[in-house]
């Protein structure tokens, strides 16, 4: 099994384990271990070439403003981090109601994700941290089952 499959299954065993786990506040700590917002801004730099060159994902992202998906995510990964950024997107629901994404399309996102974890060098349990806070995010953003 790779470390991607291995990591989104801890992350989604995480989640699922303790429904609670992503309401709680979350402290600042892991924000700061992925370099608070420069290291995130630097992390979603890499993430957004990543997901334009990736056959799997790149249909879904190439249409769309790239630099507003990516100050999204920054905003996003931010909060959900525990840092001070406010994130004013749409919900995931409504973001991805009309966009066809399927399972696979989800799980080629996270492997693309932490690619770009492992090239900023952010350490595997920060980014089982992450994965484990974004993963409920999933029954909303897959839209065909």
């Amino acid at each position: 099994m790779n470390k991607t499959l291995i990591a989104l299954a801890m992350a989604l065993g995480a989640a699922f384990a303790t429904p609670a786990f992503a309401q709680t506040a979350p402290s600042d700590q892991l924000y700061k271990t992925f370099g608070e917002k420069p290291g995130l801004v630097k992390l979603m730099d890499d993430f957004m070439v990543r997901l334009l060159a990736d056959p799997r994902t790149g249909p879904h992202f190439k249409p769309a403003n790239q630099q507003r998906v990516k100050e999204q995510l920054v905003d996003q990964f931010c909060k959900v981090m525990g840092g001070p950024c406010e994130y004013k997107g749409a919900d995931m629901k409504s973001a991805h109601a009309n966009l066809d994404i399927k399972k696979s399309d989800f799980n080629a996102l996270v492997e693309v994700l932490q690619q770009s974890m492992d090239a900023q060098g952010i350490p595997f349990s920060a980014q089982n941290q992450l994965l484990a806070q974004l993963a409920p995010m999933h029954r909303d953003t897959i839209t065909v089952r």
